[in-house]
């Protein structure tokens, strides 16, 4: 019984999690938020590729 309990509660904030991440997409709050300041990802920027000497 205790199980059941357990797993409800933790589907329910999985469901509440996905939930917040949903909206904040929705509104336009990505995980970057478009403030390279704070972005983990550098603001992705795409490295240059270096040329190739034939």
């Amino acid at each position: 019984m205790a199980t059941i309990i357990i797993a409800i509660g933790l589907i329910a904030v999985v469901a509440l999690i996905i939930r917040s991440m949903v909206k904040r997409k929705k509104s336009g709050k990505g995980s970057c938020g478009c403030d390279c300041g704070s972005c983990a990802m550098g603001c992705h920027e795409i490295p240059s590729k270096p040329s190739s000497k034939e």
